[in-house]
């Protein structure tokens, strides 16, 4: 497909006023790199377009990069995607097995050889959702150094055995950490904060909860939840040993931040994991 530019714009914003053809569709042309501005391949959907330039999308090109999870956003800068539950985020000094580190590495490579990722936070590898990547060191540290500035939303949604008392509250504790990373409520003077918001949005046996941070403390969510006695379906560290559930119900499903350098609020939203909402039908 070959367009002759006719007016100043930029190339996402011009391809959208041209062609009949869904955004959606025309950001992931950009992403894999089917689209040429006067024989030079670009991902950067705010380049510059001058009357005259031609455009050549190569709708036939084939593109093995592919990931086994939704991508939620990519651009020339950030990558967020959907954990599955049961996979690391990053490799640690004791587990090296793949993690999504890794498989994101991968496929950002595929498309570009000189492709770099950085994390910017990580999930528990028992805990799904959105997890956000940073594809140069710049803009990781400049979010990494002012993260509650630019994250304005981390929602989470848990499914915890029993029927909760309160059926919202605002959980506020000190936390420490083991030598073997347990973490546990303490009232030591360099303990952390955590704050940890709910709202039961669900009942029957068990509790399907909505929970807002404020803070970002490891376990905290799961911490919060078994010192109510209500502790979080699958959760065999902080829970019962013998809990049979196949996973952790406890999902990242919105996140909202300021991108850095589009200069605007983004809002990630992922649906609640099906295991939830048959757990949560049962008895209906």
């Amino acid at each position: 497909m070959k367009l002759i530019v006719k007016k100043e714009s930029l190339l996402l914003d011009y391809l959208i006023e041209e062609l009949n053809m869904p955004r959606k569709r025309i950001k992931q042309y950009l992403a894999h790199g089917s689209i040429y501005v006067n024989n030079n391949k670009t991902t950067k959907y705010n380049t510059k377009l001058h009357p005259g330039m031609i455009i050549i999308i190569d709708t036939n090109q084939k593109n093995e990069a592919s990931l086994p999870f939704d991508i939620l956003m990519e651009d020339e800068y950030l990558i967020a995607v959907n954990k599955p539950s049961g996979l690391l985020t990053i490799a640690t000094a004791k587990e090296k097995e793949k993690t999504l580190y890794h498989m994101i590495r991968e496929y950002l490579i595929k498309k570009d050889k000189r492709a770099k990722v950085f994390i910017i936070h990580r999930l528990d590898k028992d805990t799904s959702g959105i997890v956000l990547f940073a594809k140069n060191e710049k803009i990781k540290n400049k979010m990494q150094e002012n993260w509650n500035e630019y994250i304005s939303l981390r929602e989470y949604t848990a499914v915890v055995h029993g029927i909760l008392d309160k059926k919202e509250d605002r959980i506020i504790q000190k936390l420490k950490e083991t030598k073997t990373n347990l973490v546990y409520i303490s009232k030591d003077k360099d303990a952390k904060e955590a704050i940890t918001n709910y709202k039961v949005i669900k009942e029957n046996k068990n509790s399907m909860v909505q929970i807002e941070l404020e803070t970002g403390r490891k376990n905290q969510i799961r911490v919060a939840f078994a010192s109510l006695k209500h502790p979080i379906l699958g959760d065999k560290k902080y829970g019962d040993i013998k809990d049979n559930y196949p996973r952790l119900f406890l999902h990242a499903n919105r996140l909202k931040f300021y991108h850095p350098e589009v200069k605007k609020e983004i809002l990630l939203e992922t649906t609640i994991p099906n295991e939830f909402k048959k757990e949560m039908n049962k008895g209906d």
